[in-house]
């Protein structure tokens, strides 16, 4: 399936500064890039790698107190749809070194605090099968809430308050799924299905030696949706990270098929 992705954003700064993005479609397995335009209104430009290899982000010197881009790109996906059950989880002496930093907590994944509750709600269950478990946990006990967290919300925040957007609930099943040893993390990504249209966040889990791409809000499966770049949670792959404060003027952000 081939996705057409258009996304305008317009941010009054506070100052001319440095702005660090994370917006371009990610060269990657299951996705190819077949064209791609990004206007910073003649900022210069830095990129680096994300984590994994997977993605760039960009350095934008901006001269002026204002951030006004324009990305455009074509994708063509390719990946299957994710079947869970029956798949194995590795054991943790046979996790590759890339993929063992996911089975740890973060920031906003204090997966350590979980194990307990883990434990006694999925405890009879292994590797995929207990991830399907989780998600369906997550989907049946959260309420998606647009407003209902804030930049500093964690995984613990949104199991107490039962309500967030997909950041909490991407967050919230990284969190359970590596206190059951299971390597997860966030995945940022466009999605043609995300009501209402915005940039949207999913998890991925390490079963039998791949990650598979999963979504609690139940908005998107994993053959329709293209990867930006993936971290250990939003920390890592914020679309826009500046010093100070930025103040949205128009973002919109369009995901279609073509």
């Amino acid at each position: 399936m081939r996705f057409l992705i258009d996304v305008h954003m317009d941010y009054q700064l506070a100052q001319p500064e440095t702005a660090l993005l994370a917006i371009e479609a990610a060269q990657c397995a299951g996705q190819t890039l077949c064209a791609q335009s990004l206007d910073l209104g003649g900022a210069s430009v830095q990129r680096i790698a994300c984590a994994q290899n997977i993605g760039e982000r960009i350095w934008a010197d901006v001269d002026v107190a204002r951030l006004d881009l324009r990305y455009r790109a074509e994708v063509e996906v390719t990946r299957p749809a994710v079947t869970l059950s029956g798949r194995a989880a590795n054991g943790l002496p046979d996790l590759p070194a890339g993929v063992l930093p996911y089975v740890r907590p973060s920031r906003f994944c204090q997966s350590d605090l979980f194990a307990t509750f883990v434990e006694q709600s999925f405890g009879t269950l292994e590797g995929g099968d207990k991830v399907a478990a989780i998600l369906d946990w997550v989907r049946g006990h959260m309420a998606y809430v647009p407003g209902s967290s804030n930049a500093a919300t964690t995984a613990t925040d949104s199991f107490v308050a039962r309500q967030g957007v997909c950041r909490d609930y991407t967050h919230l099943v990284c969190a359970l799924a590596r206190a059951a040893n299971i390597p997860a993390r966030y995945a940022s990504v466009y999605g043609a299905d995300v009501s209402p249209p915005d940039f949207h966040a999913v998890a991925e889990v390490w079963l039998e030696d791949a990650w598979h791409l999963v979504d609690a809000t139940g908005m998107c499966q994993a053959q329709d949706l293209v990867v930006i770049c993936v971290g250990r949670d939003a920390a890592d792959v914020a679309f826009l990270e500046t010093r100070d404060w930025a103040q949205p003027l128009t973002q919109t952000v369009s995901v279609t098929r073509a």
